[in-house]
């Protein structure tokens, strides 16, 4: 296979050529790794490259799952892998290496996705940009190189964006896996919480924030990379209601129906909203009208105090880092250095260990009343829409590590300001990329569910992207 070929194609079509036998497993691979090798070094996109021991690997392959032995990517989000050692983006964590997998590194590799490299992150993970300095800096934007890939699943959009995987893993505690991909032109699904396992090393990230997905070029490939990992894991605090159906069968057309969708306009805390961003959901509401669907204009609760939510999500960061760092340093048998964390972090170390018990269980208090008024606002709708980020993807040191922590937690909390009230609530979310400046820089519009409810935004995004207005292509700098 030509690498113009395989970059075209999303996950299923390479799944497809490897069930007919025109291609193997072996020659995907050596088709992600040359164009791995000709462009994830300039966009600072890639660690920990295991490129022989992923030929030897693919060229040993069974198919499997409903992507057969596909290239893939790990973040480096300190997923469990005992192939591909983690770094969490810091010189602290450098060269993590592990004794077992993660649940979700195997169901990854049961679905047929054989992972090669990890993606590049910030440092924790806990910035939406990705301009870690263990990594040598920041991860470029293919489609503005002045601009960043968002974060923390930076390098894993870029990677996706210029056609080096399909499809790769992401994470998402405050908007992770949907800020890059509204940064780089992708579809990413932040999902329900526990409908992905954390297992078996811990229960839940950052207070249950966290959740585990993919990013991808087509909502198929997400909806069956969903069908593959999610379900429930023995010992797990937190189980998302299960879907009757396949995901995948949510993007054939015989599934569509009419939705009634709130549209919120304006953010939070009087905090400024960029005209391309209202532009993006101005087109994408009217589309979504010429389509069958009822858009209603709402807005957000008025007494919904969005400061007191950063804040307390930076308590429940602050609070995760020292217990991170705590661990990393006993098992390191030394004390931390000045060199070890960037700044910010730094600093949230510190501000980490003045969070008292009171206030993490206040966080965590306000986190589940954010659930309650979300399922309000969705009680009379099928959807609400939202733009993705409040500005356009972030120049390069606009959200750098720099400063206090809570300092800069307020400044991400302007930035993406809509996003991690879902990871709060624990409903799915996602980011389609329906919009590109006259620039051609993509705008991504949020759409989110009720708790469990994946599906009606997977059939919302099919919909969407059968329209043609995605515009898939591999970014600028392929």
């Amino acid at each position: 296979m030509y690498d113009h070929e395989y970059e075209k194609l999303d996950g299923l079509d390479l799944a497809g050529l490897l069930r007919t036998g025109d291609v193997s497993s072996e020659e995907l691979m050596h088709c992600a790794i040359r164009l791995a090798r000709q462009r994830a070094p300039a966009l600072n996109a890639l660690t920990y490259e295991e490129y022989e021991e992923s030929l030897l690997i693919a060229r040993n392959w069974v198919a499997r799952g409903p992507f057969r032995g596909i290239p893939f990517l790990l973040k480096d989000s300190g997923l469990a892998s005992t192939r591909l050692p983690s770094s969490l983006g810091s010189r602290l964590f450098n060269d993590m290496r592990y004794s077992r997998n993660a649940t979700l590194t195997d169901r990854f590799e049961m679905a047929g996705l054989i992972p090669f490299a990890r993606s590049n992150v910030p440092e924790l993970c806990m910035a939406p940009t990705t301009e870690a300095l263990r990594n040598g800096g920041p991860t470029i934007n293919p489609w503005d190189s002045r601009r960043s890939t968002g974060g923390s699943s930076g390098g894993a959009a870029a990677a996706v964006a210029v056609g080096i995987v399909p499809v790769a893993h992401g994470s998402d505690g405050g908007g992770s896996i949907r800020i890059p991909a509204s940064c780089c032109g992708l579809f990413g699904l932040k999902a329900s919480r526990g409908l992905v396992p954390m297992g078996p090393f811990r229960g839940e990230g950052w207070g249950g924030l966290a959740v585990d997905g993919v990013l991808s070029r087509t909502v198929r490939d997400t909806a069956a990379a969903l069908d593959a990992i999610a379900g429930a894991e023995p010992g797990a605090p937190y189980a998302g209601p299960m879907f009757e159906n396949s995901f995948l069968s949510c993007v054939n057309r015989e599934t569509w129906r009419p939705l009634r969708i709130a549209v919120w306009r304006q953010p939070f805390s009087g905090i400024e909203l960029a005209p391309e961003c209202l532009q993006a959901v101005d087109a994408t509401a009217r589309l979504c009208q010429s389509l069958g669907h009822e858009m209603v204009d709402v807005a957000p609760p008025a007494d919904f105090d969005y400061d007191g939510f950063v804040d307390a999500h930076a308590d429940v960061l602050a609070a995760n880092i020292v217990l991170s760092v705590d661990a990393r340093l006993k098992v390191l048998g030394r004390d931390l250095r000045d060199d070890d964390l960037e700044p910010a972090m730094r600093d949230g170390y510190e501000s980490g260990k003045s969070v008292c018990a009171a206030a993490y269980a206040s966080a965590i208090n306000r986190f589940h009343a954010i659930g309650r008024m979300m399922d309000d606002c969705l009680a009379r709708f099928d959807l609400l829409m939202t733009p993705t980020l409040v500005q356009l993807p972030a120049l390069l040191g606009q959200l750098a590590m720099t400063g206090s922590f809570r300092e800069f937690r307020r400044r991400v909390g302007r930035y993406s300001t809509f996003l991690a009230i879902t990871n709060a609530s624990g409903q799915p979310s996602a980011s389609l990329p329906t919009h590109w400046t006259a620039s051609r820089l993509p705008v991504g519009t949020q759409v989110i569910a009720r708790f469990g409810r994946d599906d009606v935004i997977l059939r919302l995004a099919a919909q969407i992207e059968a329209t043609g207005v995605w515009q898939p292509q591999t970014g600028a700098a392929a």
